[in-house]
């Protein structure tokens, strides 16, 4: 069995342990060291550090310090790993920690982190999931069941001081355009809840008081959010420091393309991944790398049948955008909750299908003046009953007494 360099106590806050961190920053102490051609296994905690519970309330959603988060095992370190390399990373396997068999999804208030439909879904809702083998359903969704796809959604490289410093002159300088903006255009860096591993002092206060947040992507990788980085993936990630610095976390069992929900995907309460390095030397020149790329997982869940929902470039008041294919897809998403909801879902319930099962997202069109067309692939045989139309017109299968829990401000 290979060797487990990183552990994780889920009954333990995660700012005990220091083989996590939540910030990035270059100074962060290496955890572990491997050699290239090793294969190990790292155990995560869920992205919030075990902040949001298995029970019937949203309220734990509704008041997540999201300051906090994402909770990351790492750095470790390869040997022999040099800026202008690249990191070949191979997930071999990734699973659930025993006694953990569940995961959450939600959305976020608009006050507290906002999402993708915010302005259509203000307040903190939640649902749970359940795992059965490979499979999940949630007591707060009914009628639907589908293949997990586990994966990390977060997972990436320590960046070099120049690097760091671009990302918060970039992201600090958005914010300014917009300041009172609610939800916020970035994340500044925010010292008093970072946890930069096994850094202590002041070298511990420096770190923290730079350390960029790890809420989005970036050059390095990061939350990038790809639901095909699971078993069998290759991926290939620039190096900036030496030994690389690689962390993960922010596991998911399931995920729609885009997380649309934010508090996205089916968020793992606790889980593992077994992983393999190795190293391409000057690999970022010979190949013209700025950002990651990766071969995906060769298994997908097997869904054959689809109803595609598009969206074009102008919002829900009408008002029209030049070949905005972020407007188009939020369409395309609305476009599939409206439809759902004549099945007899909410449409929360309707939200968390799409943010949790494994929808598709394309961009369909984007040269066609003024409209970009996006779409979003429904894959009809994850539910209970048949959801395609009919001349009958649709059946409310669903009776309207079981809903997401929703927790106001």
């Amino acid at each position: 069995m290979p060797d487990t360099l990183i552990k994780v106590d889920l009954s333990q806050s995660a700012y005990t342990n220091e083989m996590v961190h939540n910030r990035w920053h270059p100074d962060i102490p290496i955890v572990a060291w491997v050699n290239p051609g090793d294969d190990f296994i790292v155990e995560t905690y869920d992205w919030t550090g075990g902040a949001i519970k298995n029970d019937d309330s949203a309220e734990d959603i509704r008041d997540v310090d999201l300051s906090i988060v994402h909770f990351l095992s790492g750095p470790i370190g390869v040997k022999g790993a040099e800026p202008g390399d690249l990191l070949v990373v191979d997930i071999l396997d990734a699973g659930t920690l025993a006694g953990h068999e569940w995961g959450f999804n939600g959305f976020f208030s608009k006050k507290n982190g906002g999402g993708f439909l915010t302005d259509h879904f203000p307040y903190a809702q939640k649902s749970i999931w359940h795992y059965e083998g490979m499979f999940t359903r949630s007591r707060h969704v009914p009628g639907v069941s589908f293949a997990g796809l586990i994966h990390p959604g977060l997972i990436g490289t320590l960046p070099d001081p120049k690097l760091l410093a671009t990302w918060n002159a970039r992201e600090t300088g958005l914010i300014a355009t917009d300041p009172a903006r609610v939800p916020p255009l970035a994340n500044p860096p925010f010292p008093s809840t970072a946890h930069m591993g096994k850094l202590t002092g002041e070298a511990k206060a420096k770190a923290a008081a730079e350390g960029a947040r790890t809420v989005p992507p970036r050059e390095h990788g990061g939350n990038c959010d790809i639901k095909d980085l699971s078993r069998g993936s290759k991926i290939f990630f620039p190096v900036y420091v030496p030994g690389a610095g690689l962390s993960m976390g922010d596991m998911h069992f399931s995920q729609g393309d885009g997380e649309i929900t934010f508090c996205g995907a089916i968020e793992m309460a606790g889980a593992w991944l077994h992983l393999k390095v190795e190293i391409i030397k000057d690999g970022m020149a010979k190949y013209g790398i700025k950002n990651p790329i990766f071969k995906p997982s060769p298994i997908t869940p097997n869904y054959k049948d689809y109803l595609i929902f598009e969206g074009i470039s102008v919002d829900e008041t009408g008002k029209q955008y030049y070949l905005d294919a972020n407007v188009a897809y939020r369409q395309a998403c609305l476009n599939a909750i409206e439809y759902l909801k004549k099945f007899g879902y909410s449409g929360a319930q309707a939200y968390s299908i799409l943010g949790s099962a494994p929808v598709q997202g394309h961009f369909s069109g984007v040269v066609d003046i003024p409209n970009s067309c996006a779409t979003l692939w429904l894959p009809t045989e994850i539910f209970d009953f048949d959801i395609k139309p009919c001349a009958a017109g649709p059946t409310k299968f669903l009776t309207g007494d079981i809903d997401m829990p929703i927790a106001y401000d």
